[in-house]
């Protein structure tokens, strides 16, 4: 099945977000260390509403701690940034997929995205706006991906 991950997320109502489209979609969501919140933040579970409990969850310590994850579960990472000059639309997904989102502050590190250059996916923006937010850009990365796969 597909998963998310969350690298470093900040603002504690984005990661609530994410977490309902994945339980409303029975989505394993990853977060890694460090947070910009508590994982009991009121914010997040909030915008999670009651759903938060059914979550299927895993934090990770750090981003080395992620990226053994993904490699001894033999999991492909599509890593989303603003920068990449590749379209989502243009990977042909799979069950094995991990879709990644950086922090709303800084995106991805650098020398993650440097480890996966072909992994590297942009959702077009042709208005005046720099980025869609985090929430929306999971969310319309999901669905193309599910739709895909299903």
């Amino acid at each position: 099945m597909l998963e998310v991950a969350l690298v470093h997320p900040q603002i504690p109502w984005n990661t609530g977000n994410v977490g309902r489209t994945c339980v409303a979609t029975q989505t394993k969501l990853h977060l890694v260390k460090p947070l910009g919140f508590d994982l009991d933040d009121k914010k997040m579970k909030r915008a999670g509403l009651d759903y938060w409990p059914n979550l299927d969850l895993q934090v990770h310590a750090n981003l080395e701690d992620f990226q053994n994850y993904l490699e001894q579960n033999n999991r492909r990472p599509i890593l989303f940034s603003r920068f990449a000059t590749q379209s989502y639309l243009d990977f042909d997904y799979t069950n094995k997929d991990v879709l990644i989102f950086g922090s709303e502050t800084k995106g991805l590190p650098d020398e993650f995205k440097q480890q996966h250059p072909t992994l590297l996916a942009n959702i077009p923006t042709p208005g005046q706006v720099r980025s869609l937010n985090l929430s929306t850009s999971m969310a319309i990365a999901l669905f193309e991906a599910r739709r895909q796969i299903t």
